[in-house]
């Protein structure tokens, strides 16, 4: 394996724990929605319409926050260039250091919108030529493609290829857990761990780029 492979997959897996740590305090701080997860939200939206307004309201607003979110990532990605890592990751910890701070002065439905947001353009931060090669704050992909290329192991196929989507998935439920454990203890104030980590990989980024 390439050294570079290697690291943008460490990379990935260390983005993955990020979403995982931000839904699980996103899920909390709102009471059953996702900040990182639009499926959930989609099913979330869908049964709000069935039952009721606010709900869905809810939902919809997280969901067009995380396009929006992605937009802007791609947007930004496409005008820097090789550089676009670092100059991602450095948005993505604006964005969940303001969040944890409007939290701390009561703007909790602003601080999780910028969640949501901030979430979106963390799915842009490994796209490569206009698209991500993996999601990073959804499974659902990466267990499909686990599943297949375990499957494809008798036919000749890779014998290891499955691992780098067991990592994704097993940074994204590490980085849950220990989200709900820190939210436990601090509250919203727990997001600030989320941009002291994102704040690391834009600074491990910023040497990959200098080596």
């Amino acid at each position: 394996m390439r050294t570079a492979d290697l690291r943008t997959r460490l990379l990935a897996a260390a983005l993955s724990a990020v979403a995982g740590f931000v839904d699980a305090v996103g899920f909390l701080l709102t009471g059953g929605f996702f900040v990182s997860f639009m499926s959930g939200n989609t099913t979330r939206m869908a049964v709000g319409l069935a039952q009721a307004a606010q709900p869905a309201l809810v939902a919809a607003g997280l969901i067009g926050l995380f396009v929006g979110g992605v937009f802007l990532g791609t947007v930004i990605g496409r005008l820097t260039g090789a550089r676009h890592r670092p100059v991602l990751l450095v948005l993505v910890t604006t964005g969940l250091a303001t969040a944890a701070l409007c939290h701390a002065l009561g703007a909790t439905a602003v601080a999780v919108g910028l969640l949501a947001l901030s979430m979106g353009a963390e799915n842009t931060v490994l796209t490569d030529e206009g698209e991500a090669p993996v999601g990073v704050t959804y499974m659902t992909g990466a267990l499909v493609k686990l599943g297949k290329r375990l499957a494809l192991i008798p036919f000749g196929g890779d014998r290891w290829a499955w691992v780098p989507m067991l990592l994704l998935w097993l940074g994204l439920l590490t980085g849950a857990l220990l989200g709900a454990l820190a939210f436990a203890r601090l509250g919203g104030s727990a997001l600030w761990l989320a941009a002291a980590a994102t704040g690391l990989l834009t600074l491990a980024s910023l040497r990959e780029i200098r080596r």
